[in-house]
């Protein structure tokens, strides 16, 4: 739980967060969403089957808030949209720039299937490696820095690909926030130079990720070659060579 914390879990929480006055403050909220969390509950309905006692000790508390409480709760806290995303880019941007001076402006993108095992929607199917089948659910994209250190995620429930979440969402809002970019003199005077790599894996350099790649074969080529100035680094696709059929 102290990791939480120092990790900047109640950090900007009173600036975009307010809850009316009563018995539990909101960083108690915060804390106690954050240990159902860890303990794997997957719904706030599955907290009444936990020791409330136990709970709350960890919290400094005789007992954790009710499930009624925390539906109370978390109705005001996202009565009002945006702005959880508007305290993860604060909270993005002070990881990035705390990581600034070993990440030398790399980052890491790469995309997880959160499988949905609910009825309400049909989410579009999708290829789950561990399981080996196509199962619905969303697609999470993790940006993180080389030492794995996270800096945000995007959500897509309809993936639309790894290209063109790079390309609108992912690039964009590097270009955005990322500390260290060189200038417009340093990028004019080597044309090598570029304002931060990505990296990738091949699922970024597949001919089909991109709805209309180019006529040279490579969806990513066009982030590469545009004003941005951004490069990326990636494993290319290729059949693995034929074993020697000659005997030694």
């Amino acid at each position: 739980m102290p990791a939480l914390p120092a990790q900047g879990l109640l950090r900007h929480t009173r600036e975009h967060y307010a809850l009316p006055a009563g018995f539990y403050p909101l960083e108690t909220i915060f804390l106690a969403l954050a240990l159902l969390a860890l303990a794997r509950c997957p719904s706030l309905e599955q907290a009444r089957d936990t020791a409330p006692g136990e709970r709350g000790r960890l919290l400094g508390l005789d007992r954790i808030p009710e499930v009624k409480t925390l539906r109370e709760k978390l109705t005001v806290l996202c009565a009002e949209p945006g702005r959880a995303a508007r305290r993860s880019a604060g909270l993005a941007r002070e990881w990035m720039e705390a990581t600034a001076p070993d990440s030398a402006g790399v980052v890491c993108a790469d995309g997880h299937v959160r499988v949905y095992h609910g009825d309400l929607t049909a989410l579009p199917r999708r290829y789950v490696a561990r399981q080996k089948l196509c199962l619905r659910g969303t697609a999470d994209y993790l940006v993180n820095a080389l030492d794995g250190q996270p800096f945000f995620a995007v959500n897509a429930p309809v993936n639309p690909g790894l290209v063109a979440l790079l390309r609108d969402v992912i690039v964009p809002r590097l270009l955005a926030d990322a500390p260290g970019q060189p200038g417009a003199a340093t990028l004019a005077a080597d044309r090598a130079a570029v304002r931060l790599t990505v990296v990738f894996d091949r699922e970024g350099s597949r001919r089909n990720s991109s709805p209309r790649p180019p006529p040279d074969g490579s969806p990513f080529l066009r982030i590469i070659n545009s004003p941005a100035r951004t490069g990326r680094r990636t494993s290319l696709p290729r059949r693995p060579s034929p074993w020697p059929t000659a005997k030694g």
